[in-house]
């Protein structure tokens, strides 16, 4: 019992907020508007911010976990082209890109900071998992919707704007800003540190917000096979396996709580805005994004209350 009220602590908060967003939506308290603006000012704003303040506090001399990252870049990585070999075998040309990228890429940055938090206190070791994978999300990304893409469009000019936006990535950049800051031999002025953390506060409770207010439970039944699939992929099937290697290679505590969020979070809702705007199936997009969102509060849970009930993690 104890192993479960662990569990339903650590995940069911952050779902309720998520609801609530829901809610406040049906009720006209919150619109399309507000969704659209809040999530541009978290991912430009307070996310950037939350991920400098935990990174550059932290002493990334002593800290940084090198086999931590890797591990990451390599299980998404494997995520990615093992999916991708799938659905070009069983799925018709027109939905591999959308299910390919619904299937490996989760809300690691959003999510995983949230329940970091809502566990330990602080983003712990989410910020190096986002180092790991965030950066090969939209890499990977990328290539297979610009790849598999229904329009007929030059490749080679896609790849680059897009890497080009990638290296503009606040995310990255808030990133890359703490690290500089944190191998600096000074701390910043206690001003700034409190100027800052107000805006970081306000990261994960807005997101949260946001993601329930932009919930569409109808666009769930669209193409609701090939949704199934990708949702059984991306919440049971990579934290079954990689969660298994993690274990045996000795990963243990916040080291596995970051791999499951970066394994088995719901699709991202920038899915959806890079598949439509790079002319693939936004519909399956879509689709995968609401059920991987309805079902992972169960999934997590169990995640969770497994790797509680067998001391993996404290």
């Amino acid at each position: 019992m104890d192993n479960l009220l662990y569990s339903l602590n650590a995940s069911i908060p952050v779902f309720i907020v998520i609801v609530a967003g829901w809610f406040f939506r049906q009720k006209g308290m919150l619109t399309e508007q507000f969704v659209t603006v809040a999530n541009k000012f978290n991912f430009k704003v307070t996310l950037p911010i939350l991920l400098f303040m935990d990174i550059s506090s932290m002493n990334l001399r002593e800290v940084f976990h090198w086999q931590f990252v890797l591990f990451c870049m390599v299980a998404t990585t494997i995520c990615f082209f093992v999916t991708w070999i799938f659905a070009k075998r069983f799925l018709s040309s027109e939905m591999v890109g959308s299910f390919v990228q619904g299937s490996f890429r989760g809300s690691a940055a959003v999510l995983g900071v949230a329940f970091m938090t809502n566990i330990y206190g602080d983003a712990g070791l989410a910020p190096l998992m986002i180092i790991g994978c965030v950066p090969l999300y939209n890499i990977y990304s990328v290539i297979v919707l610009t790849i598999e893409s229904n329009e007929d469009k030059p490749k080679q000019g896609q790849i680059k704007t897009a890497l080009v936006n990638i290296c503009k990535n606040p995310l990255i950049i808030g990133i890359l800003l703490g690290v500089i800051v944190a191998l600096l031999p000074f701390q910043l002025p206690d001003m700034v540190n409190k100027t800052l953390s107000s805006f970081s506060d306000m990261a994960t409770p807005l997101a949260l917000i946001a993601i329930g207010a932009a919930f569409e439970g109808k666009k769930a039944l669209a193409k609701i096979r090939p949704t199934l699939v990708a949702s059984l992929i991306k919440l049971v099937v990579q934290p079954l396996v990689f969660l298994s290697i993690a274990v045996w290679l000795g990963f243990r505590n916040q080291e596995l709580i970051a791999f499951l969020i970066m394994l088995g979070a719901p699709s991202t809702a920038s899915s959806y805005i890079m598949a439509k705007n790079m002319g693939n199936d936004d519909v399956l997009s879509a689709s995968i994004i609401v059920v991987t969102t309805l079902l992972s509060a169960i999934t997590i849970t169990g995640w969770l209350f497994l790797l509680k009930s067998l001391s993996l993690i404290a």
